[in-house]
């Protein structure tokens, strides 16, 4: 009886995984997990780079549009907000568009920050420079912007 017994013991012990394989499985699921969580954050990020720079390419032809109709881009006082709703500080519009010309959602980058505007531009002194503060909100090399386009889109 005892040799049934020790070899009933043994086999249930040989049909559930110990504690200790148990863990190794948790330990590879984590790390998988952690390489994967990496690659999808830089796709998430480059998308928000791309996103950007088309954002900021509707918002040129929005202003194209607005000189058109006006003669004029609006001031840098003005702001891209001219866009959305017709400026009341001088120079005034001429000709403004009831609709405006462009979706004040438009004018956020895909951080929530307002694009930034100047005319005439430092970097587009016959035109006008946009540009995002990237990720980290702050002026920095990570502005993404319409005078550095690169070749990466």
């Amino acid at each position: 009886m005892d040799a049934r017994n020790e070899t009933r013991e043994t086999a249930r012990r040989r049909e559930g995984f110990t504690l200790i394989e148990i863990m190794a499985v948790v330990v590879i699921m984590g790390m998988l997990m952690a390489t994967l969580a990496v690659g999808i954050n830089a796709q998430i990020n480059n998308a928000r780079i791309k996103n950007t720079k088309a954002q900021i390419l509707r918002i040129e032809q929005a202003l194209e549009f607005y000189q058109l109709d006006n003669a004029r881009f609006p001031t840098t006082e003005q702001s891209l907000s001219a866009l959305v709703t017709q400026p009341t500080s001088p120079p005034e519009p001429r000709a403004y568009n009831p609709a405006g010309y462009i979706k004040a959602e438009a004018l956020k980058d895909p951080w929530g920050q307002d694009f930034q505007y100047r005319v005439p531009g430092d970097h587009n002194p016959y035109g006008v420079d946009i540009w995002s503060l990237g990720p980290d909100g702050v002026e920095s090399e990570d502005d993404i912007a319409n005078w550095n386009e690169t070749s990466d889109t």
